[in-house]
């Protein structure tokens, strides 16, 4: 027996659009006013799901409750599998001492407080995104630069602006790996429309950076160093994201501009730069390439996990479906969402993208070896690094858990029939209501979770493509990622424990209109993307 979707259960789409969006509302009310903690927010905003689903919608209870689980224990492997594994990476390059190394390194490239930012704040600050994500990248880059001398408030401000254009492939490519799974869309189209949106703002935010760092007189003066950075990291972003997908594209981009930059300022200086100041002598003994080597552990295993032919052949040892007890082919899609009843398939899926992860943990465990740490040691590190994301773990979880519920129940196809009400003004409103989802929930998977079959849905009634609408979720959604409470309280606990130490008010306000200008410029290119360039959408 299967369960058929009903979009309009109150007989009027307005009344059924506005008592399907209550969950949303709740999540993101919570989160946003009454400022309750995120796992807290997203367990209220699960269970007033489940009660629409179940009150308003007729979905059967058991399937609604079956519906919960695929989507937590979704959360769990391979989402939270990855991010615990990167951060696994990040906490030993911490404990081996080789963090501080790093922090030497980029000191002694140049005095320049513009040219530290754009390696730190927006390179650097990409390949920690690509690797960890969920405000690694803020954290990580605001102690950075407040250990090279930048003022708290500008430390706090350049993190956040400069963790704009990585966001949506973070962490080994989440956000999109779970777009693709929430809307059953292709990933590698996915990554490739997003790799056709994002490398733009990628040449724009070094320059954009700087000018808030410094006014636009003052970005003048780097602007070469501006060009190389962003040019670099745009190219690689796109070549990546179209010819080898999602996973590594953060990692690559960053390693070629920040190699890029560091070599351009080897023939070139600043008019303006100050006198560069001794750099501190590395420890006798100490060699400066070990600071890389849990990063290049971890680039070489995901790349080396993701290649067709390793993929193909793991996935010949190691390719497990199970199907969901009570809700595999037991939920229908109807028309007009599907030109004909389609029947939802739900199953656990262990396979080698699901193992991406483990390819991180393996990548991490050897570095720490090869660093001297001993066996012991480095699982401790684990056991703490788990222990430090447990609450992370738990909130990535029941976000993946509401995001199923209404998937499964059709509240999200509610809302996004209403939303084609909207017309040929769709595609600009489309990355804003990414931009939205991030700047409430944190995060561009929960966005994604939350939207992405929104946008497909739409997509479809307006006659778009859903590839094109479903990227720009995402696309649109990194420039929410500097405002969201996430970040904000990141940043300025990264920056505390000085006099001069902003709070969260001021850090938000130090950000907001560069977010909605930013947010508004990505409208405005996917909508000439959709009437002016449609054959830039993959497969057409």
């Amino acid at each position: 027996m299967t369960w058929s979707q009903n979009y309009d259960p109150l007989g009027n789409l307005i009344l059924s659009s506005l008592v399907a969006a209550i969950p949303v509302v709740v999540l993101l009310g919570l989160l946003a006013f009454w400022h309750v903690r995120a796992h807290f927010a997203a367990l209220a905003g699960l269970l007033t799901a489940a009660a629409i689903a179940i009150g308003v919608y007729g979905m059967p209870a058991k399937l609604a409750g079956m519906a919960a689980v695929n989507g937590a224990f979704f959360g769990l492997f391979p989402i939270g599998w990855i991010v615990l594994n990167a951060m696994f990476v990040y906490n030993l390059s911490v404990e081996t001492g080789q963090f501080a190394v790093l922090q030497r390194q980029i000191a002694s490239v140049t005095s320049d407080r513009r040219i530290q930012a754009l390696l730190i704040a927006f390179s650097f600050g990409a390949f920690i995104e690509g690797a960890a994500g969920f405000g690694a990248p803020v954290a990580i880059t605001g102690a950075l630069m407040i250990g090279l001398g930048f003022k708290p408030l500008e430390a706090a401000k350049l993190a956040l602006i400069g963790n704009t254009a990585p966001v949506a492939f973070g962490s080994l490519g989440i956000p999109l790996t779970t777009l693709s799974s929430v809307t059953g869309l292709d990933l590698i189209q996915l990554s490739a429309m997003v790799g056709r949106q994002l490398p733009l703002f990628s040449l724009i935010v070094p320059f954009w950076l700087v000018a808030a760092q410094v006014g636009w007189r003052g970005m003048l003066g780097v602007w070469p160093a501006c060009f190389v950075t962003g040019a670099s990291f745009a190219v690689m972003q796109f070549v990546v994201s179209n010819y080898h997908g999602p996973w590594l594209v953060d990692i690559i981009s960053a390693v070629v501009a920040m190699v890029s930059l560091v070599l351009f300022m080897k023939v070139w200086k600043p008019a303006d730069e100050p006198k560069k100041e001794p750099a501190p002598p590395e420890p006798r003994g100490a060699a400066p390439w070990k600071a890389w080597l849990p990063w290049i552990f971890l680039t070489a295993g995901v790349f080396l996990w993701s290649v067709p032919a390793v993929k193909s052949g793991l996935n010949g040892l190691f390719n497990w479906e199970i199907e969901v007890p009570h809700l595999h082919n037991a939920v229908e899609r109807v028309p007009p969402v599907v030109a004909h009843p389609e029947v939802e398939k739900a199953v656990f899926k262990f396979n080698a993208l699901s193992a991406t992860g483990t390819a991180a943990m393996m990548a991490g465990m050897l570095a720490g070896l090869c660093l001297g740490l001993s066996p012991l040691r480095v699982l401790r590190v684990y056991g703490a690094t788990l222990w430090k994301l447990r609450v992370s773990m738990l909130t990535i979880s029941l976000m993946l858990a509401l995001g199923f519920v209404t998937r499964y129940s059709g509240t999200d196809t509610t809302m996004g029939l209403m939303m084609a009400g909207t017309g040929v003004l769709f595609p600009f409103f489309s990355p804003i209501i990414g931009w939205l989802g991030v700047a409430l929930t944190g995060s561009d998977t929960s966005s994604n979770v939350l939207f992405g079959n929104l946008q497909q849905v739409t997509a479809n009634q307006l006659d778009l493509s859903p590839i094109h609408m479903a990227a720009s979720n995402s696309s649109g959604g990194v420039m929410g990622k500097m405002i969201d409470a996430q970040s904000i309280v990141v940043a300025s606990v990264a920056t505390g424990g000085r006099p001069d130490s902003p709070d969260a008010g001021t850090v938000l306000r130090s950000v907001f209109w560069h977010s909605v200008v930013l947010a508004v410029l990505m409208g405005l290119l996917v909508m000439a993307q959709a009437y002016l360039m449609p054959w830039i959408v993959p497969g057409k």
